[in-house]
């Protein structure tokens, strides 16, 4: 799992604050300046942890001097009522940050956690190597980190952007005229380093975008039986043979039938757009420096 740069954790996390804290946190600062505190962080249900570059940021913004702890680190496992961190400091610091701090963990933990839950039930159903893969239906600004996040999940990235990728879909075959013309302009205009992806709805649009050498062929919500009839002309083709995408309402109970089928990869948006913020609550104790190594015992 390769961390995204710095520079865009920490613009991230600067928009954040300034959005929270505004002109000051009128109720922390109701606290003496010099009150130090311990919390702990605890997690309150199973989940895939994600996201401790930009909890850390939170911090390291407001002050350098609050003291993080992590009992665990991005892509593991956690349990029901998990202390994963402790958090010493100024108490208005780990007041003012704790929202902001969470917000990041929680969506991005949110992410990893329903990949690898597609992902596991992927694993347990096929024997092939089918690979899961995000989309672009993401968070506006939180691409990068989403991203991360479904590899922390175990997922893998399709293209970040409609920089790195060519992928042909039905409104640019509208407006070239044809798939032919489409991929024929893409391989003229294009760097030959770039895969040219094709989505398919139809099994004579997969006939054209095969003699047209597509690459990869998106199958674009067609059902079960209809994707087995295009891996086998796939297979068929004798000229040229593309790499299989399945795209089209993938659900978690449809994997373990679209495992049996011999394609390449799954794309789903599902992942994360669809998610479900990870329950992460703050818990402040009176500052003891024999709590900083362990987390107390959660009743």
């Amino acid at each position: 799992m390769s961390p995204i740069p710095h520079n865009i954790i920490q613009s991230q996390v600067s928009q954040a604050l300034e959005e929270d804290i505004g002109s000051g946190d009128v109720t922390a600062s109701l606290i003496p300046h010099n009150n130090q505190s311990t919390a702990h962080l605890i997690c309150r249900e199973e989940a895939i942890l994600c996201g401790q570059d930009w909890f850390n940021e939170v911090f390291k913004q407001l002050d350098k001097s609050v003291k993080l702890n992590w009992h665990v680190q991005d892509g593991e496992r956690l349990s029901n009522e998990q202390c994963i961190c402790t958090i010493s400091g100024h108490s208005q610091t780990i007041l003012t940050g704790e929202r902001t701090a969470m917000n990041f963990l929680q969506t991005l933990s949110g992410t990893a956690s329903i990949t690898q839950t597609y992902v596991a039930q992927l694993k347990q159903s096929s024997e092939n190597q089918i690979k899961l893969l995000d989309t672009r239906k993401t968070i506006p600004g939180f691409r990068e980190a989403q991203k991360y996040a479904v590899r922390c999940g175990g997922g893998y990235n399709h293209r970040h952007g409609l920089f790195d990728g060519i992928l042909i879909k039905e409104n640019h075959i509208m407006a070239a005229g044809s798939i032919t013309n489409a991929v024929k302009s893409a391989r003229m205009n294009s760097s030959h380093t770039l895969k040219i992806e094709v989505e398919i709805e139809t099994l004579d649009e997969l006939q054209e975008a095969l003699t047209a050498r597509a690459d990869i062929l998106l199958l674009d919500n067609m059902d079960n039986e209809m994707l087995q009839q295009a891996v086998e002309l796939n297979q068929q083709f004798k000229q040229h043979q593309a790499k299989l995408e399945v795209s089209g309402d993938i659900t978690i109970a449809r994997l373990s039938k679209l495992a049996l089928i011999n394609i390449d990869y799954i794309s789903t948006g599902a992942i994360t757009k669809n998610i479900n913020a990870t329950d992460f609550s703050l818990r402040f104790e009176h500052f003891n420096l024999e709590n900083l190594n362990s987390c107390p015992q959660i009743n």
